[in-house]
């Protein structure tokens, strides 16, 4: 499972620029379904260059493997990677269903980098954590 976030105005279509979103929506993807975990909205706000703005946006998608979005700057840009979040930016309005079914498929099928690198972080995670259980119970390696 991993979790994407779209700039959104309308929950459906991916069309705003992450600076000045005022709203985003959150779903958790598996290879079988997509479901609706998070919805932020945020006051409108003007693109100029205002770098307090972007404090909330990118605390609000922490744990998210990717954010759509139609624009980003390169400040926003910095601050997602830090966090581990990959910012996609896509070149005309698209429905937040069709790229969930995409993001589904690659899941599955592999060949998308970031999506098979969230992935592997997961994979990753989750055996560390198993050992660290097995060490908390008294097993030594």
């Amino acid at each position: 499972m991993i979790k994407v976030a779209f700039a959104s105005t309308d929950r459906a279509r991916v069309n705003q620029h992450f600076g000045a979103a005022e709203g985003f929506v959150i779903y958790e993807v598996t290879p079988d379904k997509a479901t609706l975990v998070g919805v932020a909205e945020f006051p409108e706000e003007a693109m100029d260059g205002n770098e307090d703005k972007l404090g909330a946006k990118v605390d609000f998608l922490e744990g998210c493997a990717a954010v759509y979005v139609m624009a980003i700057g390169a400040s926003a840009i910095k601050k997602l990677m830090a966090k581990g979040i990959q910012p996609i930016r896509i070149n005309e309005v698209d429905a937040v269903d069709d790229l969930l079914a995409e993001i589904s498929k690659a899941m599955t099928e592999g060949g998308v980098a970031w999506i098979d690198r969230a992935l592997a972080a997961q994979a990753k995670e989750k055996s560390e954590d198993r050992f660290a259980s097995m060490e908390d119970e008294g097993w030594e390696g």
